[in-house]
């Protein structure tokens, strides 16, 4: 029998996620209600300024007063999709102590305050639901934190930033440089004004330490994540990929160590080889692979971004919230029994591509060689191409840690044979 009484929600942010999220409340309402077992009602919208244009936004639920609309005692959920740290993460916790559940979007908050989150919730006996903090619309925080709950997940490795997908497959497919591929991304509504959160990594990085956090029941940080953007992404590192048969992709990438004492957390971009299913995700798509001992190989792929793919996932998390409310129950919560340590970037073993500029005369190949053997890094494959007294030598290396590839280059850029160390990108996937 479906209760009488609606469950009132309080929006915090009308912008593009937060208007579609409110449009489908509205137009849904009969739907949802059936859906969770209690009619749904959308109580009061907080954004930052009245008075504009919002169509298909029901105007009188606006308000400019998000600590009030917060606490009134008829709240029943906040959904936050304004972003940021403050105010969302003070209206949050308000929120938790009136006795309200909240759904979230905000990644940067989750991947610095996780913990704090989730113990208010804890304490106050509430839920804290946040699907669409990671890869839009693509179900994946919650088969990992309960389809997967009685699995030993192993490694997450995905690409979970649209905007840097958009920019590195143009120059792939285009031959452009990273500055007319972002200039593209940007008229196309697929880059920010100001990119530097998607092309410096920080967006992936905060997406990381989500999804290392739930994958391995530990805590994991935003800090605890080794971060390189694609800002230094040229058009002859694509071309060196695809002489190589790689296309490169920013990954985010999240591992628990072969003894399972550690975890690594890292976003930087890498060379994939195109048999890899990560390849062929174009344009701003995200995709991410989970490695789990039971299940294998599993992989989850979709649209990352924008306002309908987002609401998308805030609203099932709504709909599961509401439930847990008729219910009188709460779903899973933070689980962090593991606490294994994250392990610094030095320590991590990959393999590396390695350009140098060189003298294009006998016996550089070997004296180059002999560094990398000094500092223990082995060489899978080498190819020099010489041209007019330079040559440009390509080095594939083996597994070996960044530390020891640290230490190599850095003796590499001190022979007088060496005229410059043009690029350095992981490669993963073999």
């Amino acid at each position: 029998m479906m209760r009488t009484r609606p469950l009132k929600v309080a929006l915090l942010g009308c912008g593009v996620v937060g208007s579609e999220v409110a449009r489908i409340m509205t137009t849904t309402a009969d739907d949802l209600a059936a859906r969770i077992g209690a009619p749904v009602e959308l109580a009061g919208i907080a954004v930052r300024r009245a008075g504009r244009p919002r169509p298909g936004v029901p105007e009188h639920l606006l308000t400019t007063d998000a600590e009030a609309l917060v606490g009134r005692d008829d709240i029943d959920v906040v959904i936050e999709v304004v972003g940021g740290i403050e105010p969302s993460k003070s209206l949050i916790l308000k929120a938790f102590r009136g006795g309200a559940s909240v759904v979230s979007a905000n990644k940067a908050l989750l991947a610095k305050d996780g913990a704090e989150l989730h113990a208010a919730a804890a304490a106050a006996g509430a839920d804290l639901y946040y699907e669409a903090a990671v890869a839009g619309a693509i179900p994946l925080l919650r088969p990992l934190r309960e389809s997967l709950a009685g699995d030993k997940v192993n490694r997450v490795l995905g690409i979970v930033n649209g905007t840097t997908n958009f920019i590195l497959d143009k120059m792939d497919s285009t031959g452009a440089g990273y500055s007319e591929a972002l200039e593209e991304a940007t008229a196309l509504g697929y880059a920010e004004a100001d990119p530097t959160a998607d092309v410096e990594g920080f967006d992936a990085a905060a997406k990381a330490a989500i999804l290392a956090g739930i994958a391995f029941h530990t805590k994991v940080t935003a800090a605890d994540v080794y971060r390189e953007g694609i800002t230094e992404v040229t058009a002859a590192d694509i071309a060196s990929a695809k002489q190589m048969g790689c296309v490169v992709k920013l990954l985010a990438i999240c591992e628990r160590s072969a003894d399972g004492t550690s975890v690594t957390a890292r976003v930087h971009p890498a060379m994939i080889p195109l048999s890899h299913p990560l390849a062929s995700v174009r344009e701003a798509y995200n995709a991410v692979f989970v490695e789990a001992e039971a299940a294998g190989r599993l992989m989850f792929y979709g649209p990352g971004a924008g306002g309908s793919p987002t609401a998308s996932a805030v609203l099932g998390d709504l709909v599961a919230v509401c439930r847990n409310k008729v219910n009188g129950t709460t779903g899973p919560g933070d689980s962090v029994y593991a606490q294994l340590p994250a392990k610094a970037m030095d320590e991590v073993v990959t393999r590396y591509h390695v350009s140098l500029d060189v003298d294009d005369r006998a016996g550089v190949l070997a004296q180059v060689a002999s560094v990398f053997a000094e500092h223990g890094v082995s060489i899978d494959t080498v190819r020099q191409q010489g041209r007019d007294g330079d040559a440009a030598l390509v080095v594939v290396t083996h597994r070996a840690t960044d530390a020891a590839l640290s230490a190599t280059v850095d003796k590499l850029r001190a022979l007088d044979s060496v005229r410059d160390v043009a690029s350095i990108m992981r490669v993963e996937g073999e």
